[in-house]
């Protein structure tokens, strides 16, 4: 049975525009990296006042996320992006994960 996971990322102040348009022109090879790891219905949803973005996606069975973050075109992207919001020293956006308290299917 597939099953979700949300995080919290933090983008920085005055930077929402470039992530969308950053986004809106993801990788191809990337997005198909995810989707041959197992992710589908992957949405990011930005906070505009607190510049908080919420990631939820779903992950099959038999997923294999935990490889995409060695792939090198998955580092090229986070290089892309830690301009532009917290990352760790490697890169890797910060993320906080969320707990579901509530789901109606």
């Amino acid at each position: 049975m597939p099953k979700q996971i949300a995080f919290r990322m933090n983008l920085f102040s005055g930077k929402a525009a470039e992530y969308k348009k950053r986004h809106d022109e993801v990788y191809p090879e990337l997005k198909k990296a995810l989707k041959d790891a197992g992710v589908s219905d992957y949405a990011i949803w930005l906070d505009a006042e607190s510049y908080h973005l919420f990631g939820i996606l779903t992950l099959s069975d038999d997923n294999t996320l935990d490889k995409v973050a060695e792939l090198e075109i998955t580092k090229r992207w986070w290089a892309f992006m830690r301009d532009i919001m917290a990352t760790d020293a490697d890169n890797v956006p910060v993320q906080i994960p969320l707990k579901r308290v509530f789901y109606l299917p």
